[in-house]
């Protein structure tokens, strides 16, 4: 019974120790595997991250094209399109019926007021202008001879040597006479206007169009095709539309005097080669197109060169504004991102800080800041795209100058041909 009862206790501390060997198996494969992981992230990212910063003080700085901040006079302009009207158009008729003789003018030809066009055969107006005239003395005559009567008629009967009835008869046939006299006088003026209408003058000063009817054919007053359309050129209209969110503008800008208004070649950018003429607003409309929301306005233009030609469209600037004394730098150098517009300046260390500006007037030649940047500083134009902030930067001159020449660098350029001069220097 002792062995037996000996026996079980010295095997339950064997089986008690089991668990204890695999928990401390367990702690040390754990703690080994962390001491692994250790060694690995030492091994893989700690030289890396030194290898990138070592690689990020390499890098060279970005090469970027640059422009100071302006200040100057900025003008505000209203773009629209417009059409070119004339300021009269006459289709030149005939008022007599006749054979056409003679077209004394070119087609395309410039003329003057009173300028002989064309004439038709004036043979038969010019008769019975002689008939009318004819008539007329005959009339005249009796009219002498009816008044020489009536004298005769008075004296006889104040002398009681003749009734009264006679007197007051030849007294009715003088005004009779009279009548018909100015009768034929409306005749003649009449005839006079007919015979004046077989020559045909211009009435305005203009340019010719095409010819529509040549001589030797029959012309009728009734005719609808005329024998030639005359255009006014000079001065002429150009009539445009805008919003109607600019009305406070051009209302403004009507009340402080006239406005200039420019014209420009349809699609051409507003330079001085893509300008056609310079005149001035004439008319504002009294009311709104409910339409389409724009209100309507008429410009007069000298045109002295014909560049602008009636039926034609146009570009129109209006300006509305000057912004004096202005911070302007070009469009280009404008960024736009989630958090608004921003630009990049260039220190004198030759890092970029990025700059959030506000944008008070834009157009296609300058952007006027009215806070974010001061005037001198230098913006960049070009090469944004691989900047940000803080990053360094070094400023090259555009694309088809030298370093010697470009002092004021506005316009964009190639980045990459920055580059390629610095990997090969001139000798």
């Amino acid at each position: 019974m002792d062995a037996l009862t000996r026996e079980p206790q010295m095997r339950e501390p064997a089986v008690a120790a089991r668990p204890t060997n695999r928990l401390g198996r367990a702690v040390m494969a754990i703690l080994s595997l962390l001491v692994l992981l250790g060694i690995g992230y030492v091994v893989w990212f700690w030289p890396k991250s030194k290898t990138d910063e070592a690689a990020r003080s390499r890098t060279p700085p970005v090469p970027v094209v640059v422009s100071e901040a302006a200040q100057r006079d900025v003008p505000i302009y209203l773009d629209g399109l417009g059409t070119v009207q004339a300021f009269n158009t006459v289709t030149i008729k005939a008022m007599v019926d006749g054979p056409l003789t003679s077209v004394n003018f070119k087609e395309g030809q410039e003329v003057k007021a009173g300028d002989v066009l064309a004439t038709i055969d004036s043979r038969s107006y010019k008769a019975a202008f002689d008939q009318a005239v004819a008539k007329k003395q005959q009339d005249e005559a009796q009219l002498a001879n009816a008044r020489l009567d009536l004298i005769r008629y008075q004296k006889l009967a104040a002398n009681a040597y003749t009734s009264a009835q006679l007197a007051d008869t030849a007294k009715a046939t003088v005004a009779q006479d009279e009548a018909q006299v100015a009768q034929d006088q409306a005749q003649i003026d009449n005839a006079r206007t007919q015979l004046s209408y077989t020559t045909i003058g211009a009435p305005i000063d203009g340019l010719t169009g095409m010819r529509q009817v040549d001589a030797g054919n029959i012309v009728h007053a009734s005719d609808t095709t005329g024998l030639v359309v005359i255009t006014q050129m000079h001065p002429i209209s150009v009539v445009f539309t805008l919003p109607q969110q600019s009305l406070p503008a051009v209302a403004n800008a009507m009340r402080a005097g006239t406005p200039q208004v420019l014209a420009y070649s349809q699609g051409a950018s507003p330079s001085p080669s893509g300008l056609l003429d310079r005149g001035t607003l004439a008319v504002l409309d009294n009311q709104v197109d409910q339409t389409t929301g724009t209100i309507k306005l008429k410009a007069t233009f000298p045109n002295p060169d014909n560049k602008l030609w009636p039926g034609g469209f146009v570009g129109v600037r209006l300006l509305v504004d000057t912004d004096r004394n202005a911070t302007v730098v070009p469009p280009a150098a404008v960024q736009r991102g989630p958090r608004g517009t921003y630009v990049y300046v260039l220190t004198e260390n030759g890092t970029v800080s990025r700059r959030q500006v506000t944008v008070g007037h834009e157009d296609e030649t300058a952007s006027v800041i009215t806070d974010g940047v001061k005037t001198g500083e230098r913006v960049v134009v070009d090469g944004a795209s691989r900047l940000s902030d803080g990053a360094h930067a070094t400023a090259v001159p555009p694309a088809g100058t030298t370093l010697g020449t470009a002092s004021s660098v506005t316009a964009t350029s190639a980045p990459g041909a920055a580059q390629a001069r610095q990997r090969h220097p001139a000798n």
